[in-house]
């Protein structure tokens, strides 16, 4: 199975993070000195994937106004001799070729990657939720690209979640087919801890066979009027095998305040010119607190 092209849910209206995202789109929120969704695109470069979707909505341009090429501000940057930031900006927007298709009405998951099927096409492509900053060291999608092509299917990222949480995922019903690989029997969105299938839930990262279009095309909205992804790869079971992949890494849900900081504050220890001195600060300021 060839993959080719990544599609970017980023339509969303970001409440989690309001108010600061009614003026900034909660992609671009920073992670250190870049915004989330630089991460999400050099993950999918990382693992081989070059044509990148992103479905965005009204109020949402500066999402395109990002990987605009900003000659003059690179070369600003190498004559101040901060060369690592002109090569990560320079990166983005020439290793990757961006489609930005528009979603014009919010209606869930599904429905932001049903809006990207005639820029996907006939072919398997991945989906990458920005706000799941996975921190690993072979790249999260790229762990998901191999299982995919070696049982040539669908695959969907998971993590053991803790009772408490399970209620806030998707989870399935899996059955062991190798090490860290299941076949996924059955999935149940957001189900209770004591009727949930399993405690691996279904986290931001997917490779879906473009038969997932016409699965959403036959799914019926919920409650609210929203389209489940998880309701359309439940239904694309009924004809194809899907696989879950429980990747290696540490995953971090940037789509809150709390989560945003913690995101920040990882990836910036893990930095030579910036861990230093800010696990100096962190113990210092712990000592403080503590007495």
């Amino acid at each position: 199975m060839d993959v080719h092209k990544a599609v970017i849910p980023a339509a969303g209206l970001g409440t989690r993070l309001l108010p600061v995202s009614k003026a900034v789109p909660k992609e671009l929120l920073p992670l250190v000195d870049r915004p989330m969704l630089h991460y999400i695109v050099e993950e999918a470069l990382d693992a081989g994937i070059t044509q990148i979707v992103i479905v965005t909505s009204q109020g949402k341009d500066a999402l395109a106004d990002y990987f605009d090429p900003a000659p003059y501000l690179e070369k600003v940057l190498e004559e101040r001799g901060e060369g690592a930031t002109a090569a990560a900006m320079r990166r983005v927007r020439t290793e990757a070729e961006f489609i930005f298709v528009r979603q014009h009405e919010q209606l869930g998951l599904g429905h932001a990657v049903y809006t990207a099927r005639h820029a996907v096409g006939d072919e398997p492509f991945a989906v990458m939720l920005p706000d799941d900053i996975i921190d690993a060291p072979t790249p999260a999608l790229g762990q998901l690209l191999a299982t995919a092509q070696q049982y040539n299917a669908s695959v969907v990222a998971v993590e053991e979640v803790p009772p408490e949480r399970i209620s806030g995922y998707g989870v399935i019903e899996p059955e062991d087919v190798a090490d860290g690989v299941y076949r996924v029997l059955s999935m149940v969105e957001k189900p209770t801890q004591y009727n949930a299938p399993s405690n691996l839930g279904i986290v931001g990262r997917y490779i879906l066979t473009p038969e997932v279009f016409s699965a959403l095309n036959h799914v019926t909205p919920g409650a609210k009027g929203e389209l489940q992804l998880t309701d359309g790869i439940a239904l694309l079971m009924e004809t194809q095998a899907v696989y879950a992949r429980r990747f290696e890494g540490i995953r971090h849900d940037a789509g809150n305040p709390l989560g945003l900081i913690k995101a920040s504050v990882s990836l910036a220890l893990k930095r030579p010119d910036l861990g230093p001195a800010l696990r100096k600060w962190l113990q210092e300021t712990l000592a403080q607190e503590q007495g």
